[in-house]
């Protein structure tokens, strides 16, 4: 027997480092750099010392795992 999911629940994050709600995000590389620099203000304890965010990388593997696109590897890393 199968049971039921329910869909996933999104929740509105809130941060001063999104774009203000007039600007469009035109491409998943946009979104991306966008929720990378969000989450580098947001988390500046996350930031290593050589400019490294390990945390904001993982975030972004797993957007991406998420969204079915390949992983992000260096040569295309916003980082």
């Amino acid at each position: 027997m199968a049971a039921f999911q329910s869909p996933p629940t999104f929740q509105v994050m809130e941060t001063k480092a999104l774009p203000k709600p007039t600007e469009e995000i035109r491409s998943y590389a946009q979104l991306q750099r966008q929720i990378h620099d969000a989450l580098r203000v947001e988390h500046p304890e996350w930031v290593e010392a050589n400019g490294d965010c390990p945390t904001c990388e993982s975030y972004e593997s797993r957007l991406a795992e998420l969204l079915g696109l390949s992983s992000p590897n260096k040569d295309q890393s916003v980082a």
